[in-house]
């Protein structure tokens, strides 16, 4: 066999190597661009989530305190009870982000 026989018989399997490796890559790195999407889509709607739960206990606090407001509006111990609940959890939920950020930082 000459030598440029032998060179050309070794390189097309090595051609066809590097090509398929290039293939593999190529998927891979589509497949990360999109879970990396999907992952930056799944924390926006997590933010949002936190987001509206603030928003519902502010508004559930408001309500709680405009009613207790006014005179003839007989509010039992179960509105107090309530309010007194959404508070804590709200604190709750608070300290939680606040570990949660230090434990990222650190």
């Amino acid at each position: 066999m000459d030598p440029m026989a032998l060179i050309v018989a070794m390189s097309i399997p090595s051609a066809f190597t590097g090509f398929c490796f290039w293939m593999l890559q190529k998927h891979l790195e589509k497949r990360e661009k999109r879970q990396d999407e999907k992952e930056a889509a799944r924390e926006k709607n997590e933010i949002l989530m936190v987001k509206s739960i603030g928003a519902a206990i502010a508004l559930g606090e408001a309500t709680a305190e405009a009613v207790s407001r006014i005179p003839d509006a007989h509010c039992n111990g179960d509105m107090h009870a309530a309010l007194e609940y959404a508070r804590k959890i709200k604190h709750e939920q608070k300290d939680f982000f606040v570990e949660q950020s230090v434990h990222e930082i650190y």
